[in-house]
């Protein structure tokens, strides 16, 4: 009898946390993905300014020095970056928008399933008050036609005594 009350406990307590476990587990895959892809990011990035500053640096130290013509090859060059960058920076917003966008789309398909979960609960729930109740009220019933019967039988028995 215990290990049934228990076993039901930890059901239900199990039912109880199910909801936030699922959360949890959906913002930490979240939080993963997010930090995984800024960590690309930020690698892309610092290569890309390593490359520019190797440039820079192959430019001033090489034969042309700081010439007309090599000072505009650069400028050149770190215009063409600045583009790469730019292009870089709004593809990286993009993707995290869809990944905020993938989030949002399984925080609300997980809340719609909840919700359904805890209304198909209450329904339950609802149902077994419902028929609680009418047994209850036909319990009640019951009651109050047992002293009718009691008083009807006693009445006969004295009318049996009478005659």
């Amino acid at each position: 009898m215990q290990n049934k009350m228990i076993d039901s406990f930890n059901d239900q307590t199990r039912q109880l946390f199910e909801p936030m476990r699922k959360l949890n587990s959906l913002m930490l895959n979240n939080m993963q993905r997010m930090t995984e892809y800024q960590m690309e990011t930020m690698r892309r990035y610092s290569q890309m300014g390593t490359e520019r500053m190797r440039d820079a640096t192959t430019q001033l130290s090489g034969k042309q020095g700081m010439d007309e013509q090599g000072f505009k090859e650069l400028s050149a060059r770190q215009a063409e970056m600045m583009n790469e960058l730019s292009q870089q920076l709004m593809d990286d917003a993009k993707a995290f928008s869809e990944m905020n966008l993938q989030f949002k789309a399984e925080l609300e398909a997980m809340f719609a399933e909840q919700t359904k979960m805890f209304e198909q609960l209450a329904s339950a729930t609802s149902n077994v008050a419902s028929k609680s109740a009418t047994a209850d009220a036909a319990s009640k019933e019951a009651e109050k036609d047992k002293p009718a019967a009691k008083s009807s039988s006693k009445s006969s028995r004295a009318s049996k005594k009478s005659s």
